[in-house]
């Protein structure tokens, strides 16, 4: 009996001890098996950045281009309305230049009928600078100003103050309130 007890314990313990293995090795399974499913996921999440990452290169690809396509048609754009800009005003001046030499072809010209006749081309170019805002500057008895002027000469005077316009050598313009040709001035000064 005391032989059958000590293989009893003895077949006990064994069973504890394969348990013990069993459970081990089960638990090494699930680990691995864990592992393998960590694996997968982190696998399929990997994959995902991926495809967003691909996503997103050609999201900025496709900005860029569009970008420079915009940038080239500006730029196309800016040429064809540096070249094309002085299409209407070229236009409007020819009328001018047809009334001059309409005038020069006339075979009897007297005096009175030249100068009706240059009147009326002068009407015609100031109606093209009123058309495209280009204002004259004619500043007889104005306070000299050295964006709108240009002073010529200085001249004495007794009933003017200093620095007042006194005559108009030629007048100045501007376009659209900037000037693009000073008015040439003789300029008051007082006497010493």
């Amino acid at each position: 009996m005391a032989k059958n007890k000590s293989n009893s314990k003895k077949n006990d313990t064994d069973d504890i001890q394969n348990q013990e293995e069993l459970n081990l090795n089960e638990d090494s399974l699930s680990e691995n098996s864990s592992s393998a499913n960590l694996d997968e996921s982190q696998t399929d999440q990997t994959n995902d950045y991926e495809q967003q990452i691909e996503e997103l290169k050609n999201q900025v690809l496709y900005a860029k281009a569009e970008t420079e396509n915009v940038r080239r048609r500006g730029f196309e754009d800016a040429e064809k309305t540096r070249k094309y800009a002085l299409d209407s005003f070229s236009q409007e001046l020819l009328t001018v230049k047809d009334s001059l030499e309409a005038s020069l072809n006339s075979e009897t010209i007297d005096l009175t009928t030249l100068k009706d006749g240059v009147e009326l081309t002068l009407k015609q170019l100031n109606s093209v600078f009123e058309k495209f805002n280009i204002d004259e500057i004619n500043p007889i008895d104005e306070k000299f100003n050295p964006n709108e002027h240009q002073a010529i000469s200085m001249i004495e005077s007794e009933n003017k103050e200093a620095n007042t316009i006194l005559n108009v050598l030629q007048k100045g313009y501007k376009l659209n309130e900037r000037v693009i040709r000073p008015a040439m001035v003789v300029v008051s000064k007082l006497k010493d």
